[in-house]
């Protein structure tokens, strides 16, 4: 098995690395992750700045990877995939080759389908312009599907630490039971118990994700515009790693990430207390995701911090909660090179 090069950073519990994914993959033992959690470059019609594969490409391109995902997997892990759907090449018509993902994933490489979800961002932008803007003959396209795969029947999972708030109605419910409710079995067939009046500290979400995507004054962002670049622009909202990586491991337990980005996977998973992993091929992208780790945020410690990263061969720092500044402006060698967590 190949070993990993020396990651661009590392923070208290993860690394972020530099690279092809599919190569980066095979540094990485049999049954080591608990969850991968990633958003690939769609396959849509226009080239974009992030990269993406052509749709006559795309799936085969795609399931060389999650094989790979599949060997790194612990046996209790998950692997939670969104991808956007794409019309047909100058045809108001849909793609299937996200569907095509789904079978071949299952039909030839094992996967089991734990459950779809689906990312409703009421922000998005009508697309495409041709059949919603200009024609007018299609809605907006604001859902992404998020397809749950594991090894077993049985992955990791607890939904419990994902709760929702109630209801209005079901706070009345839980004021005055007796008022609102009384067990019976329901015209649906359903048995409801007395224990359904029990306040249990939330409902349980539904597989509909409603999560806007809006961001754009966070530090990330004003980082980036300090120094001069873009942001990446396909983010993450941090509250969908978030629901996942409750949803899905424990706190210790690693997660990773195969196509970073900005890597908002990876700086949620810090703040929860579980260890990760970033591979980006794009050193540009990988070196301002950095910026969602700085305790301080000031000019000085942004432009130093990303002329290191983006420097060929400046590889190996380490971003310690609280301890970046003393770092960038006395780079005594003290904070050298540190095992990954």
């Amino acid at each position: 098995m190949k070993s990993l090069p020396e990651p661009l950073y590392t923070t208290h519990y993860g690394a972020a690395y530099v690279g092809d994914a599919l190569e980066l993959l095979q540094g990485l033992p049999d049954g080591s992750v608990d969850l991968v959690l990633t958003s690939p470059p769609f396959a849509l019609q226009r080239q974009k700045e992030y990269g993406n594969v052509d749709q006559d490409e795309y799936v085969d391109w795609l399931l060389s990877f999650t094989t790979e995902i599949k060997r790194v997997l612990k046996s209790t892990g998950s692997f939670v995939l969104d991808l956007g759907g794409a019309y047909r090449r100058g045809r108001p018509v849909r793609s299937l080759y996200n569907y095509r993902v789904l079978i071949r994933m299952c039909d030839e490489q094992g996967w089991n389908l734990a459950e779809e979800f689906f990312w409703f961002n009421p922000s998005k932008l009508p697309a495409p312009i041709e059949w919603v803007n200009k024609r007018k003959i299609r809605a907006k396209d604001a859902v992404n599907t998020l397809w749950w795969f594991s090894k077993t029947d049985f992955p990791k999972a607890d939904i419990t630490k994902v709760l929702v708030p109630y209801s209005e109605r079901m706070k009345l419910l839980l004021q005055n039971s007796d008022k609102y409710y009384s067990p019976k079995k329901r015209p649906s067939g359903h048995d409801i118990s007395s224990r359904f009046a029990e306040d249990r500290g939330g409902a349980i979400p539904p597989n509909l994700l409603q999560i806007p995507n809006t961001e754009s004054n966070s530090q990330y962002l004003r980082c980036c515009q300090i120094i001069g670049i873009n942001g990446h622009p396909a983010r993450f909202p941090e509250k969908l790693p978030e629901f996942f990586i409750h949803f899905l491991t424990d706190v210790g337990d690693t997660v990773l990430d195969i196509f970073a980005g900005s890597n908002t996977t990876g700086a949620v998973a810090e703040a929860l207390g579980r260890r990760w992993i970033a591979f980006e091929i794009d050193q540009s992208y990988l070196a301002a995701s950095a910026f969602r780790f700085l305790d301080r945020a000031d000019e000085d410690t942004v432009r130093a911090l990303y002329s290191r990263l983006i420097t060929e061969g400046a590889k190996g720092i380490i971003i310690p909660q609280g301890a970046m500044q003393h770092y960038l402006l006395e780079e005594t060698g003290e904070y050298r090179h540190r095992r990954r967590p």
